[in-house]
């Protein structure tokens, strides 16, 4: 028997395409995806990036934490996604009195009716949702914020030494106001890197201003009608982790994280400018919001493209910057750029 012909050199590592099956679901999501956007475009005028970002948070099984100055439409946005979903939803207003038992619950001693015997009753906090809003996260002060900790890592909640599970799928999407605001308390570096995109809200162009002028200030406020079940959200979750990625794209991430992290054999310009730099869960939610990207593009295979759109959102959070750089005005923004930069180059 002859030797089998030897693969072209552009295919020895490339992933087979994605199957029949997981074509026509793909394609299902990209319709869904439109349905969605269309819903939430008559309550929230623009803001397409931000939407699209907190589907692909949402699809890859992540947290999404949006920033931005108050009045940009923060927490209507995810209330209108809530909305287009047939999901649990519960609204948090982070304040600085606030304790970690009004998020997760607390026991409560009730009557139970026979021989006046009292018992201790778990009362489910607002945490027992499918999807959470902790709305203004950051001016509760850190004990409180971390109360979320073991809900967005292990999707359960321990209190008095029993553990309970929360409902799938289960969401974090939260909003903070700039930390040079009065009242604010910056996330722990813990918390921070829970969130899989830090998501920048930025104003309205005229355009969308003159939209939000001219279509909020009526009688007839709009609502989203419901398009997606939370069966179905699981479902799409799971065809996600299985769009295929090509070897050049793992290089990629896994080259651009490493380069991010200062150390002997970190160029000068890293171990001047970056104190630590991204860990592991970055390699992962790069990945991965590169494939929620992709699916949502109707795309059936991850390209380098899908991962670059995300970087930002992925990465810029995950780093701890050095006196040095923030004397000099070096944004998180500027770093991963130049992260993109040299990498590219390297390819």
């Amino acid at each position: 028997m002859s030797d089998p012909l030897p693969m072209p050199p552009g295919e020895m590592n490339e992933p087979a395409p994605a199957q029949t099956d997981d074509v026509a679901a793909i394609d299902e999501l990209r319709g869904t995806f439109l349905k969605v956007r269309a819903e939430l475009a008559r309550v929230i005028q623009g803001q397409e990036d931000v939407i699209e970002r907190l589907l692909i948070c949402i699809l890859a099984r992540g947290h999404g934490l949006l920033m931005g100055v108050p009045g940009l439409a923060k927490t209507l946005m995810v209330h209108s996604l809530a909305q287009t979903m047939d999901l649990a939803f519960s609204r948090i207003q982070f304040t600085p009195d606030l304790m970690p038992s009004d998020i997760t619950g607390t026991d409560i001693l009730q009557e139970t009716g026979v021989g006046g015997h009292r018992v201790f009753e778990f009362v489910k906090g607002p945490v027992f949702a499918n999807i959470v809003l902790a709305d203004e996260i950051n001016r509760t002060p850190p004990k409180t914020q971390a109360a979320l900790l073991e809900a967005m890592q292990e999707r359960k909640v321990t209190v008095v030494g029993r553990t309970y599970e929360l409902d799938r799928p289960f969401f974090v999407l939260a909003t903070q106001n700039p930390i040079e605001q009065e009242g604010t308390y910056p996330l722990p570096e813990a918390q921070l890197d829970r969130f899989m995109f830090f998501i920048r809200v930025n104003y309205p162009k005229l355009a969308e201003e003159l939209a939000i002028a001219k279509y909020t200030t009526g009688d007839d406020l709009p609502t989203p009608n419901v398009v997606l079940a939370g069966e179905k959200i699981l479902e799409y979750q799971r065809l996600v982790r299985r769009v295929p990625v090509p070897d050049h794209v793992y290089d990629f991430v896994v080259r651009l994280v490493r380069l991010s992290r200062p150390g002997p054999d970190a160029p000068e310009w890293v171990n001047s400018w970056i104190t630590w730099g991204a860990g592991p869960r970055a390699v992962q939610y790069l990945i991965l919001g590169g494939k929620a990207r992709a699916a949502l593009a109707g795309h059936y295979m991850v390209g380098l493209d899908d991962v670059k759109a995300v970087v930002n959102e992925v990465v810029s959070h995950r780093l701890q910057l050095t006196f040095h750089a923030e004397s000099e005005g070096i944004t998180s923004l500027d770093i991963v750029e130049r992260l993109l930069h040299e990498v590219n180059g390297e390819a």
